[in-house]
């Protein structure tokens, strides 16, 4: 009991106050860059959903400009209208742009494509960052991004796609942490409390692919993080210790998707 009591005190932070530095945060890094605002890729979940309410907090809606790109026959249309209502509500410029053409274009253009799903599925990613980062530079603003610690330690965005941006505000913070907030800053239940997806292909969830909730995952790293043995953490978190290791390897793996490509050294 007292590994999940420290466990659970570890996350536990005071919400106004993370609100509080992300926003100076957001105004310092944009003003430091000397750009006009910011560019934020809206899907219509909870991690964009809060980016969003932030740089508009730190800002203003006229320095924030919110794009969806929505994949045809794969994206929610509840996502769209809620990524939309979102930039209403917040009075945010909000572009669409529909991203199955430029998917139909590369197949019609790669002579040796081939239906891989994960080959394809990161394909969209990186055509989303592709259309962030032009608006970024038609409008002299830097790209904010939305991946949270939860995401970046198990290594679940794209390299070159949902993990490329300019800042990225949400990236200590749990993703169970990332509901906290958005509680704070009034993000409304329905997003909060929507199953996270990635929205690469019809049907997916996090947790199916994970294999496990936010909310234990969550408990893992924070475990690996204080230094507790692997059983220590199994007991605490209710999961077996194969899952613990598993995570850890998945945060190995992933750690490239961090770091500089790597090259000789020659002088």
């Amino acid at each position: 009991m007292k590994k999940r009591e420290e466990i659970e005190n570890f996350l536990k932070f005071d919400p106004s106050e993370v609100r509080k530095k992300i926003v100076r945060f957001i105004r310092r890094r944009i003003d430091e860059a000397g750009r006009n605002g910011a560019v934020i890729g809206l899907s219509g979940g909870l991690d964009s959903a809060v980016v969003t309410y932030l740089c508009v907090e730190a800002l203003g809606s006229d320095k924030v400009l919110t794009v969806a790109s929505p994949e045809r026959g794969v994206t929610d249309p509840a996502n769209l209208r809620d990524a939309e209502r979102i930039a209403d509500e917040l009075g945010t410029e909000f572009e669409i742009v529909e991203i199955s053409p430029i998917i139909e274009q590369m197949k019609d253009n790669i002579k040796s494509w081939k239906e891989e799903k994960i080959a394809v599925a990161n394909i969209k990613p990186r055509i989303r960052m592709t259309i962030l980062y032009y608006f970024a530079n038609l409008y002299g603003n830097l790209v904010v991004g939305t991946s949270n610690k939860s995401e970046i330690k198990c290594g679940y965005f794209t390299k070159y796609g949902d993990g490329a941006s300019d800042i990225s505000p949400l990236s200590d913070l749990y993703k169970t942490q990332v509901q906290e907030v958005s509680k704070e800053i009034g993000v409304p239940m329905d997003i909060i409390e929507k199953t996270p997806t990635a929205g690469l292909w019809k049907g997916q969830t996090d947790k199916d692919e994970l294999g496990l909730s936010y909310e234990r995952i969550d408990r893992i790293y924070v475990g690996l993080e204080l230094g507790f043995e692997y059983g220590e953490i199994a007991e605490a978190v209710d999961v077996e210790e194969s899952k613990v290791r598993e995570f850890e390897q998945m945060e190995e793996r992933s750690r490239h998707k961090l770091q500089r490509p790597p090259y000789p050294d020659l002088i």
